[in-house]
């Protein structure tokens, strides 16, 4: 089944130096932008994080720091990356969770304005584990009966992960689709930022998802305590986070005014 598409999409996998989204860094990239005429881009590229990629994680995708010493920096593509995907949906395997926080962080870095606001995302990993609870590996052998070879290799994972969904669309008949249908069912819970720090609550207010003032208004929570925003800010949270939670307190601010 091809999908129903009212704007371009973007699939896209990450290799990474590691799973924390604010101190690691892409060591590859690879997106696959589908077309509603179904015509296809693909863009792979390996990544100087400019860190050292740790011996264990390079067992996992096999990409040491020898094979990325001579190749651009995030910030050196960056520019090429955001025109490719500016305009489109987004898709990935855990990348609600892991996939785009990281390229958020990314681009934040690079100093490009990444905002998903207008954006759906469809979590091909949740629609997955609500429906049949495997991995990667498993899905595709599952949905699509073929091995995934080179697992952990982004292009790969990003080529499997599209096929997947295409897979899934023809076996669930209560899935439609519907890109905002799917970014909707792979959502386990709708956020302000990508992490997870801040949640919406069932008025779709923001308040904070953990800590001391987990469940609160963060605009309650920075008026009755300033010096909470200022932690906040220097803190080791997202800086896709921190710009979350300064444009609510410039909101609030504003709404004061008028």
């Amino acid at each position: 089944m091809q999908l129903n598409l009212t704007k371009p999409i973007c699939f896209f996998d990450l290799e990474t130096t590691g799973i924390n989204i604010t101190s690691d860094r892409i060591v590859e990239i690879s997106i696959l932008k589908v077309h509603p005429n179904g015509k296809e881009e693909t863009y792979t590229q390996r990544v100087n994080p400019t860190i050292p990629i740790p011996p264990q994680v390079t067992l996992v995708h096999g990409i040491s720091d020898a094979d990325v010493a001579d190749k651009p920096t995030f910030k050196e593509i960056s520019k090429d990356v955001y025109q490719m995907i500016k305009d489109s949906d987004l898709g990935g395997f855990n990348s609600n969770r892991f996939d785009i926080p990281l390229l958020a962080e990314e681009m934040l870095r690079a100093e490009i304005d990444f905002d998903i606001k207008n954006t759906q995302s469809i979590d091909v990993q949740t629609i997955f584990h609500k429906m049949e609870q495997r991995t990667l590996s498993a899905a595709y052998k599952f949905y699509c009966n073929k091995n995934l070879e080179d697992a952990h290799s982004a292009e790969a994972d990003t080529l499997a992960t599209y096929e997947v969904l295409k897979a899934q669309l023809d076996k669930y008949e209560e899935l439609e689709n519907d890109t905002k249908f799917l970014a909707e069912f792979s959502s386990r819970k709708k956020f302000a930022d990508f992490a997870g720090f801040i949640a919406f609550n069932k008025d779709g207010d923001e308040c904070f998802s953990f800590g001391k003032h987990k469940g609160k208004l963060v605009t309650e929570v920075l008026e009755k305590e300033p010096g909470y925003f200022g932690w906040l800010l220097n803190a080791d949270f997202p800086l896709y986070t921190k710009k979350v939670l300064t444009a609510i307190k410039l909101r609030a601010f504003n709404n004061k005014l008028f």
